[in-house]
């Protein structure tokens, strides 16, 4: 019974070590698992924080290999000194903004004003029997007759309108009239009323319908008159001609004012706008000047001459102004203040263009600039200087040849 009991406690007490035993070894085990993640954790943070920090080095250090290649990379200059500079004549200027004023000088045309052209024409078929103006070139004034012309057509519309009126007269001398007659009378004057329409539109005139009603006779001839005051400046119009419906007789020209057509060149033409100012001037009339606007631009251009048209209009009370004689046009357009440099400071390579800068002790540097516009002598900078810089204005293919020579060139090359 003892040796029972004695084999209990010990198996009891073999279980409570292996159970502390167990226990002891749990806990040990699972503090060196959670070590070993905290450190592999830390590992991994820092060198990703190395890794971030080591390209930031890097980049840090491609920017600073990167200015510092920048600066090294100076812009190319070429050294004259101040003796040879005096000797071949240098001189500089310096950029700055400046009001700039390019003006156009062209040659105008004196032509007719095509508003004031008149044609004189027949609406019936008829002959000349009487010419009046016998030449181009007469000077006629307003109603003054130009010719005579016999129409058959027109001297039978005339008698028909000349029995009317006797019809007319004699109805109405009547005292009582039936029905029938009274609807006549009406129709009578319906009738008369027609004629006397129909002798207007031939261009008889109320007068000349007037006499007609008085002298109860036709006009045998019917004279044709001037519509304006000008001078004859096309005549088909011969004596004895037969003439035609809508046939021109006389082209009259009224010249109390005139046109000036001028050319303009397609590079110019932006610059020109309807309103622009102009001044004219004639080699008839020595010093003496005449201003006008433009005052249409023609929208079509010359094939041969990559012209466009420009009109002027001038007032020409004495008729001194002949047309087809020549005029010197000067379009003055102001393009307001502008950064701009000296024509002569500038090389045109065809391709490029290039300008020495200034940069003091002697040093000029080849530099590529933009232009704009060429106004006067001088030129617009849209790139490539600064206001307050100072260029060569003068001698700038002599220093260009010197830069040839020592094989200096602007950043980029320099292609001649």
């Amino acid at each position: 019974m003892k040796k029972r009991n004695l084999i209990i406690i010990i198996a009891l007490g073999l279980l409570l070590v292996s159970g502390i035993f167990f226990y002891f070894f749990k806990a040990t085990s699972l503090k060196t698992f959670l070590q070993g993640k905290a450190v592999e954790s830390a590992k991994s943070q820092s060198a990703s924080e190395h890794k971030g920090h080591g390209e930031g080095q890097i980049s840090q250090t491609v920017k600073e290999q990167s200015k510092e290649q920048k600066e090294t990379e100076e812009a190319p200059t070429v050294e004259i000194s101040p003796e040879k500079q005096q000797m071949i004549g240098v001189k500089t200027v310096e950029v700055s903004m400046k009001p700039l004023q390019k003006i156009i000088r062209t040659v105008g045309r004196i032509d007719y004003d095509e508003r004031n052209l008149s044609t004189v024409n027949t609406k019936f078929e008829g002959w000349i029997e009487r010419l009046y103006v016998n030449y181009t070139g007469k000077y006629v004034k307003k109603d003054e007759p130009l010719c005579e012309i016999y129409s058959p057509e027109l001297l039978a519309t005339q008698q028909e309108f000349i029995n009317l009126l006797k019809w007319s007269s004699k109805s109405e001398i009547r005292n009582s009239k039936s029905e029938i007659e009274h609807m006549l009378s009406n129709d009578a004057e319906k009738l008369l009323e027609a004629a006397r329409q129909r002798l207007r539109l031939w261009d008889i005139t109320d007068d000349q319908i007037k006499k007609v009603e008085e002298t109860k006779r036709p006009i045998r001839t019917l004279t044709l008159h001037s519509p304006v005051n000008g001078y004859v400046i096309q005549k088909t119009a011969l004596q004895g001609m037969k003439v035609i419906p809508g046939e021109k007789l006389f082209d009259v020209a009224d010249l109390s004012t005139v046109w000036i057509i001028s050319d303009i060149y397609e590079y110019e033409l932006p610059l020109i706008k309807v309103g622009e100012t102009a001044v004219i001037s004639l080699s008839y009339f020595p010093g003496k000047e005449f201003l006008s606007k433009i005052e249409y631009v023609y929208p079509s251009l010359s094939g041969e001459t990559r012209t466009a048209k420009v009109r002027f209009t001038l007032s020409n009370p004495g008729g001194q102004l002949k047309p087809q004689m020549f005029t010197n046009v000067e379009v003055k357009i102001s393009l307001g203040k502008k950064l701009a440099i000296p024509d002569d400071a500038v090389i045109d390579t065809g391709t490029r263009q290039i300008v020495y800068v200034d940069k003091g002790e002697g040093y000029f540097e080849p530099r590529e600039v933009m232009l704009g516009i060429r106004a006067e002598g001088l030129r617009e900078v849209l790139k490539g200087l600064k206001a307050g810089e100072k260029v060569a204005s003068s001698a700038t293919f002599l220093i260009d040849s010197e830069a040839q020579l020592k094989g200096v060139k602007p950043l980029g090359g320099h292609k001649h």
